[in-house]
């Protein structure tokens, strides 16, 4: 799977060495700054730092806008243009890595855990909940009727895509993932990672009304533990209560 346009876009702009200093200067000044602030801290002209930084606007890196810069007396007429950072976080991982859907699942399971239910049980079912979610929600958009296994896959891989699992198709009725969107995380506890992953995507298949692909687990070197198959094999993956093989 390639990176998205939004990725590639920031890996693009801050590529270059100008513009990287300029987003860590601006950054670290916790305030607007103008133009000027900019092309004094890195000793360009003016003209050079607003072409960089309209760079970095249009790349989703920084907003602008008219204010009085930090500790400067507004003078009548315009006020000058500044930038400061976007609120949000920028994350470009290479292979794509989606931490927050693993922590989110965490989350969740952590703050609505039964009585009697262990963390790692109520992980799976969040997990299970999840993936069902997003399969009944495809299954939805496309409205494919009465699916073959193949079909299955097919829809399985355009999803998963987006996810960063990097699907391969095998063979005509396997589906492999050849990354893994949770490790590093996966190898530090692979027992737990693994298991959710698996509900993840046996709850994905669930929802999206298949009936003839399991999630099955199939660990490989540096690739995820979790593989879709519409042969009939089918190992534990029926519901949320599967464990990880690792």
């Amino acid at each position: 799977m390639g990176l998205d346009h939004t990725s590639l876009t920031t890996l693009a702009v801050l590529g270059d060495e100008q513009r990287r200093r300029m987003f860590d200067f601006i950054r670290q000044e916790r305030h607007p700054v103008t133009r000027e602030e900019v092309a004094a801290s890195l000793g360009i002209s003016r003209k050079l730092a607003a072409f960089h930084l309209d760079k970095l606007v249009t790349a989703g890196l920084l907003r602008s806008h008219y204010q009085s810069p930090v500790g400067m007396i507004h003078k009548v007429g315009r006020r000058p243009k500044v930038y400061e950072p976007m609120a949000q976080a920028i994350a470009v991982s290479i292979p794509e890595r989606h931490y927050e859907m693993l922590a989110d699942v965490l989350i969740e399971a952590v703050l609505t855990e039964g009585g009697g239910e262990s963390a790692r049980d109520a992980a799976l079912h969040v997990a299970y909940e999840r993936g069902e979610t997003l399969g009944s929600a495809g299954r939805e958009q496309v409205r494919p009727g009465l699916l073959g296994a193949e079909q299955e896959l097919s829809l399985a891989a355009d999803t998963l895509e987006k996810f960063g699992y990097e699907p391969e198709r095998a063979a005509p009725t396997l589906l492999r993932l050849r990354n893994c969107p949770f490790h590093p995380l996966a190898a530090k506890a692979p027992e737990l990672v693994c298991a959710v992953n698996q509900a993840f995507l046996a709850g994905y298949l669930h929802g999206l009304g298949s009936d003839k692909t399991t999630a099955v687990l199939a660990p490989r070197p540096d690739a995820c533990c979790v593989e879709l198959r519409a042969d009939g094999v089918a190992q534990g993956s029926s519901g949320p209560g599967t464990a990880c093989g690792r």
